[in-house]
């Protein structure tokens, strides 16, 4: 049986996944959740906005972007955005995710002429005004996950975002050699990417990062549990870890044995634009498989509910939104009301 021990070293990892039983991972960090995280297991209501596909990296790994004149190629109107995230807050969403291509402009005529029609000359500007738009007319809290971006956009994110994301699929420049993944991907240099995220923890941004890898071979579920215990064992009793439980299909439960303590993102409006394939599953029944374990499910913003009071993580426009739909404990506040809280 291991010992919860944190921190564990880049030595101890290895050792834990190549050496260790499952079954201790995953008792081990159990053990570590409950330390930091209690029983309770959080999700946020979200309506999907793909607001373009058209992106001028070319990652051998994502079936989300197109060319344009592919099918499924887009950029979306103001219009479009509006009526989507209106169906999002009808819902009971309150949270709008953007997720799109990286700086199409750059490569695209057909994105640099739409832009213009718009009014606006790079991607990241015209994201930023549709957050606001969403966030003026919806009350949605947007999670805007552009990739890289400067200090700049960065600031502006943070006056209309609850919190920011980038894909950060791996530390590691090897998988943009030739014929890997990100060969013909300029925005997926890891430096790049973790200066992105060094600047928003000057910024004091709320921000996350993920790991997807889609069209690649399917990791089995026991490297995902695995996986995860061990992100769990090395990140502490505190830290934030989630796992999408539409990608693990009808054996997502089993992702609560290693350790996560949070669901991400579910919509009951939109589809997983990311991984189209993998439908979010209803959220009654992620209420009722979460709770048969033991587990209590709260609706968080798209913040995490320590984040919510500490002031310097918001601007005052989000701050203010975020008073009409928080509780005090930081969590939706109909889902705390729900709770009895």
């Amino acid at each position: 049986m291991l010992t919860t021990i944190h921190p564990v070293t880049r030595e101890d990892a290895v050792l834990l996944a190549t050496q260790s039983p499952l079954s201790d991972l995953l008792a081990a960090a159990t053990e570590l959740r409950a330390q930091g995280k209690g029983s309770v297991i959080t999700f946020s209501k979200k309506v999907f906005i793909p607001l373009t596909t058209l992106c001028r990296d070319y990652c051998s790994d994502c079936t989300f972007r197109k060319d344009p004149g592919q099918p499924g190629a887009h950029f979306m109107t103001p219009d479009e955005v509006l009526a989507l995230a209106e169906r999002g807050r009808q819902a009971g969403c309150k949270e709008a995710l953007f997720s799109l291509g990286d700086q199409p402009e750059k490569i695209f005529l057909e994105a640099r002429e739409f832009l213009r029609m718009q009014g606006y000359s790079r991607t990241l500007d015209y994201l930023a005004a549709m957050c606001e738009f969403v966030l003026d007319k919806t009350g949605l809290l947007s999670h805007a996950n552009p990739g890289v971006m400067d200090i700049p956009v960065l600031a502006r994110l943070k006056d209309s975002n609850a919190s920011v994301g980038l894909m950060l699929e791996n530390v590691s420049p090897r998988l943009m050699r030739d014929g890997l993944p990100h060969a013909k991907a300029p925005d997926k240099v890891p430096a790049l990417c973790l200066r992105t995220i060094e600047e928003a923890v000057k910024l004091s941004i709320a921000f996350t990062t993920e790991i997807p890898m889609a069209a690649h071979p399917e990791p089995s579920l026991e490297d995902m549990l695995r996986t995860i215990a061990i992100a769990r064992l090395i990140l502490g009793p505190h830290m934030n870890i989630q796992a999408p439980p539409n990608l693990s299909y009808d054996d997502f439960p089993r992702l609560l044995e290693a350790g996560i303590n949070d669901w991400g993102g579910i919509s009951p409006v939109t589809r997983d634009f990311i991984n189209p394939e993998a439908a979010w599953p209803q959220i009654d029944r992620l209420q009722s498989e979460t709770e048969s374990r033991g587990f209590t499910l709260r609706e968080r913003l798209a913040l995490y509910p320590e984040f919510v009071h500490l002031h310097e993580f918001l601007s005052p426009r989000v701050r203010d939104r975020i008073t009409e739909v928080a509780g005090p404990d930081g969590f939706a506040r109909d889902a705390a009301y729900a709770a009895g809280i």
